[in-house]
């Protein structure tokens, strides 16, 4: 797993994020019967970010507090354009551009074969520093395709946000730094853990399994038919993102 350096009000940050999407029940554990992601990796647990829309309160507060880590961490004033990435980033990034005074666009995963086949959408934002936004991230396969097309069209890219990283799957900063990318969130599976101990939202036998998966994901992943490595992980994403 790998170990984040949170400061005070990122940690109060993070709870808060947790609590909300476990509130809105975007939190999903079943070791009995184990998710696939598109990269191969098996898990017992399962984040839907995007129930987030539909409850105005709570995604009233995610954009608070994504806006003001945004802020805290890279610059208040810094970026010029926020890019929402196909298609679960696509609201967030309008939440989060429009708080921000910024234009916005949208990355397809793939041209759409007619009109303008284009990969970007709205406006390309040739020549200006432009925040990458999603709703979530594993291992940050799809940040390389989405940050690689934005540079591709001119545009200044050296950050990603997303609400909720897994923070287990190995290599996921180091994967976007050597592209000189930044990943920045709110919370993760372990800032679940934690508020799961404030309120009884699973079995204890749940959380004992969860737990396991936590500390040694690529081992649970190929114990239980997933990939296991992170080579192969991102290979299988490139190909699912064509």
């Amino acid at each position: 797993m790998e170990k984040l350096h949170m400061s005070d009000w990122d940690r109060d940050a993070a709870l808060t994020a947790a609590r909300i999407l476990l509130e809105i029940k975007a939190v999903n554990f079943r070791p009995e019967e184990p998710y696939t992601f598109t990269s191969g990796w098996k898990s017992p647990v399962y984040i839907d970010c995007r129930r987030i829309i539909y409850f105005p309160r709570a995604r009233t507060k995610i954009i608070d507090l994504a806006v003001e880590k945004i802020g805290r961490h890279i610059g208040y004033e810094y970026f010029e354009a926020v890019a929402g990435g196909e298609t679960a980033g696509i609201p967030f990034a309008a939440w989060i551009a429009d708080r921000m005074g910024a234009p916005m666009a949208y990355v397809r995963k793939k041209p759409k074969g007619f009109g303008r086949n284009a990969l970007i959408e709205g406006d390309v934002p040739e020549g200006k520093r432009t925040l990458l936004v999603e709703d979530l991230t594993t291992d940050g396969g799809s940040k390389i395709q989405f940050c690689q097309a934005l540079r591709d069209a001119g545009a200044i890219i050296n950050h990603t946000f997303v609400v909720f990283y897994y923070g287990v799957f190995p290599g996921s900063f180091d994967t976007l730094k050597r592209m000189d990318i930044g990943l920045h969130h709110l919370c993760t599976w372990w800032d679940v853990l934690e508020a799961c101990r404030e309120r009884p939202y699973f079995s204890d036998s749940a959380l004992s399994q969860v737990r396991k998966f936590l500390e040694n994901p690529v081992a649970w992943s190929a114990a239980h038919g997933g990939v296991s490595s992170v080579e192969e992980a991102l290979r299988r994403k490139t190909e699912a993102l064509g």
